[in-house]
């Protein structure tokens, strides 16, 4: 991971990082983020975490309504934390006006899904957790191939300023259920653990 400095100067405007991030010609096939006001260039994905990412894109599909959306490669803004986040699976309702091409805010959306890398767990753990919650995300499922006691997930819930309650976690190999307005049960067996 590469992280580029913006500015010296801490009142920089949101509106400028937006439009530096928009802007500059990135390395293709990366990904930049702004947690907390600071660029960040990550490589692509490995295949273990897209195939994680793909099995719980394929079962989220299976109950959310028509009019709703998942995408994996959509950035949403969190101005609150000077963020601009790329999670690994987002759920949003699909809403007619847009304010932006290139990004969604992150308060509309039901559920953000990160699926931790060897270069960023810490910041899914943590930074994200943060950002998601000050953005009153009401669902956020962490998939952390690299947890400390071994791979588990995740899920937080009720968020409450910049912080989330843990609502359930599991070792992979065991199922997690999202609560309304999923219903859903996650079979972790069937992700790939290392």
């Amino acid at each position: 991971m590469t992280v580029v400095a913006v500015s010296e100067h801490p009142g920089r405007r949101w509106d400028d990082l937006v439009r530096f991030w928009e802007e500059m010609e990135w390395p293709e096939g990366s990904k930049v983020e702004i947690p907390e006001g600071i660029v960040t260039v990550s490589p692509a994905p490995g295949l273990q975490h897209n195939v994680i990412a793909e099995r719980m894109q394929r079962l989220l599909y299976s109950v959310i309504p028509q009019d709703w959306e998942i995408f994996q490669t959509q950035a949403i803004a969190v101005p609150a934390r000077s963020g601009m986040l790329i999670p690994d699976l987002l759920v949003y309702p699909d809403r007619e006006s847009r304010e932006s091409d290139t990004h969604l805010p992150a308060a509309l959306a039901e559920l953000v899904v990160e699926v931790t890398s060897a270069y960023n767990a810490r910041r899914d753990r943590i930074d994200k957790l943060a950002a998601y919650a000050i953005a009153d995300v009401p669902l956020y499922l962490l998939a952390d191939r690299w947890a400390p006691d071994g791979p588990t997930v995740t899920l937080f819930g009720e968020p409450r300023g910049d912080v989330y309650r843990p609502l359930d976690s599991v070792k992979f190999g065991e199922p997690i259920k999202l609560p309304a307005p999923f219903d859903l049960v996650i079979d972790t067996a069937e992700f790939p653990d290392s």
